[in-house]
Formats: C-alpha cells, structure tokens, sequence
C-alpha cells in the first residue's frame, strides 16, 4: 500500500478486571500497587497445586444484560460486552446509519471459550446427545464475543477475533490500529477477554509448572524479574479501547486519551512454550514498533514489560530489551503491572495498553510490586514496589505467547 498512513488515536477505554470494574479504579488500585490477586472462589481448589488468583470480584451480568440474556453467554462474552459498552460510553461516539458501517471490532482471547465446552461435554456423556443446549455452538465459539460487540451496538464494519495466546490483546489492537491507517475503518473497538479460572485450565498450567503455588502469600506470589519468581498468576478479565483515525476524532471534538504510533509483531520459529533466551523474536517486535512509530529507542520513557514472573521469560525478554536499548536498557524504567493485577493472558495486553496511556497522561509509571531479590540475569531498572513520577511522553508495551508469538505497542502522550 503506498497511501499515507493515517494517525491512530484512542478516544475511549473500559475494563472488567480484578482492580476493578471500570479505568478509574483499576489505575488507581495499580498507581498505589494494590494487588488483586486472592484465593479462588470460583471451585474448590484445595487439591490444586495452586489454589489462587485474580478474579473479577462481585460480577453480575444479570444487572447489565438480565437473566436471560446472561445465562446465553459465557463469562469471555459477559465480559467483553461489559468493557465495549464502558469504551464506546468514554468515547462519545454515536452509533448511526449514518457511520456505522465504519466501525469495527476486533477481539482477542488467548484461551477462548472454555465452559461451555466442559459443561456441553459432561451433558452428553450423562444424559445423551439430545439434551445438550442449542445455545451450545454460539456460546462457545470464539468469534462470539466480537459477533456480540457488533450485534450489541450495531458496528457493521470489520468484525474479526484473533487468537495469539497471550499476546492477543496487543494484536487486536496493532491489527485494528491498521484498518483505521489504511481506511478500512474510521473506528475500531479493539480489545480481548478471558475467563478460564476453572479447574481443567489450572490443573492444565500447574502440570506444565508455568504458575506460582505461593498458596500462602497469594497477592505476593506475582513478583517479576525477581529471583524468587516460581511462575504466573492467572487472572480473567476484558479490556477494550476505542482506536479512532486522528482526524475523525478532531472532527468530531472526541477527547483523546493518547496515540498509538507504532506496532510491531514477529516470531520466535523456536518452541511451542519457550520463549528463545536471548529474546530475538521479542526484540525484533520492538524494533519493528519503534520503526512504524518513527522513532529511536532513546524516544521511549517507560517499558510496560511483559514481564509474566517466570523464570524463562523475564530474563529472555530483559535480553531482548538490552539487543533493543543497548546500554541505555539501564536507564530505562520497566516494570511489569502483572504483579499487581496477574496475567490476563489474551486480555493482558489491552490491560497493560490502558494502563501505559493512563500513565502518560498522568506522568506516573506503575510498580512492580513483590520485588525483593535480585536477579543477575535480570539486572534492569524494574520500579521496584512504589510508582515514580517521571515526564513521560512515549511508553512502550510488549506481550508474548505461547508458540512463539510476539507484539509491541508504542504509545505518544497527546497534547493538543
């Protein structure tokens, strides 16, 4: 394509997470580095090797979409649908004939919909093929909450789903900021959701040995790039932000939280749940970022890291940031928000996004809480237990998943 690329700016932002049931809180609750995570509540964990979390506390989808309704979708839906309505809300944006054919959606989602399959499952093995619910197949496939998003608000435009394991939140917004460059789109609402806090999804992570079994000290089990690390938490949630082409916005007088100026994205072509120790698939999605944003590394004021609190991909993804920054990878603060609200695997990079524009805009970069011993293959600037106050005009956002999967997000600080 040899068109001009249109700026891609973010005019409105929702979330459903363990902070929190809206941005407000869950900036505030990261700002302060109040962890999120406590024991499960969801099933009986006593017999797991890991028996903690970070869910979404006090969630009833019932007073947002009513009994009926609720009980059709699953948890990734309800969730999703929730974040949408607060970001189209934050963003002013009337939907009519008029502009709805160019408003999309593009969702993420590392793990999918899990529970009706489980549920549907154990139906036909007990009571037969004719009793397992019609509503089955739309519940469970892992375009819904998307098909959702658009049914729910009326969004002709693009309506796509992405499945990157955890870096899926970071690639539905880098590949809906891309409709908007080239036209397709004048609006996209681009995001992700998860909710597989359940007992298949646990058993499965904690015989892989990827998640933490601090089942004594729960909100500190998440510690990144700390010695000590033993693994992630695994959180639920939805995050969903409104991209707007630059001139739409002014046009329309939106407020504008920030923008997003670069995506990167690549692979590791080496394991299917290692990352590559010396991080050159993640270091290459950075370079890729800050080249499509236009800038040089020395540009970037904050890292919002990846960052999982496991042994392996801490220290391969601090190579990475050190192939990137060279020496000015020391003077450079990272920190990984995921000690405070877990690892919300495909959602996570949506998260992370609202939380680097928040801190943009409020010249305040999160903790990264739980930090007690040092590592010496993870020897970086990581904000260690309290926020900092900085001047902050570029933050850079990395996510990566399992196979291999790799996106950055670049962010500008908007000043009119």
């Amino acid at each position: 394509m040899n068109q001009e690329k249109r700026r891609v700016v973010i005019t409105g932002m929702g979330t459903i997470n363990p902070l929190g049931h809206d941005v407000a809180t869950t900036w505030r609750q990261t700002a302060v580095g109040q962890s999120g995570i406590g024991p499960i509540t969801q099933f009986d964990a006593r017999e797991y090797k890991t028996q903690f979390a970070g869910e979404v506390k006090e969630f009833d989808p019932t007073e947002l979409f009513g009994r009926k309704e609720a009980r059709r979708m699953d948890r990734v839906t309800q969730f999703a649908l929730a974040a949408a309505g607060q970001a189209l809300a934050d963003a002013q944006l009337p939907v009519s004939d008029a502009n709805r054919q160019r408003i999309g959606v593009m969702m993420g989602s590392g793990m999918g919909i899990m529970q009706p399959i489980i549920e549907s499952q154990g139906v036909l093995q007990e009571r037969g093929a004719g009793r397992v619910s019609p509503f089955f197949v739309p519940m469970m496939l892992a375009d819904t909450p998307a098909a959702l998003i658009s049914i729910q608000f009326g969004l002709c435009g693009p309506n796509l789903a992405l499945f990157t394991a955890c870096a899926s939140g970071n690639n539905a917004l880098g590949e809906a900021a891309r409709q908007v460059q080239y036209g397709v789109a004048d609006v996209m609402l681009a995001g992700g959701s998860e909710a597989c806090i359940l007992p298949l999804a646990m058993a499965g992570f904690g015989v892989m040995g990827a998640i933490s079994t601090r089942n004594d000290a729960p909100m500190g089990a998440s510690r990144p790039f700390d010695m000590t690390r033993d693994g992630f938490v695994v959180s639920e949630g939805s995050a969903v932000l409104v991209l707007e082409a630059l001139d739409h916005a002014l046009a329309r007088g939106a407020a504008i939280y920030g923008e997003l100026a670069g995506y990167g994205t690549s692979a590791d072509a080496y394991h299917i749940s290692m990352p590559a120790e010396d991080g050159a698939g993640a270091a290459q999605a950075m370079r890729l970022a800050l080249a499509d944003a236009g800038l040089q590394p020395a540009a970037v004021d904050y890292i919002n890291a990846h960052g999982t609190s496991t042994p392996l991909n801490d220290k391969s993804e601090t190579a990475a940031i050190k192939q990137v920054f060279g020496d000015a990878a020391y003077t450079v603060p990272v920190s990984s928000t995921k000690s405070i609200h877990g690892h919300l695997l495909g959602a996570t990079g949506a998260l992370e996004a609202i939380l680097c524009l928040q801190a943009l805009r409020e010249g305040l970069i999160p903790p990264t809480i739980n930090y007690q011993t040092p590592d010496p293959d993870c020897d970086l600037d990581y904000v260690p237990n309290q926020a900092r106050t900085a001047d902050l005009q570029v933050a850079m956002s990395n996510t990566f998943g399992l196979g291999g999967h790799n996106a950055t997000l670049v962010f500008r600080r908007w000043s009119a």
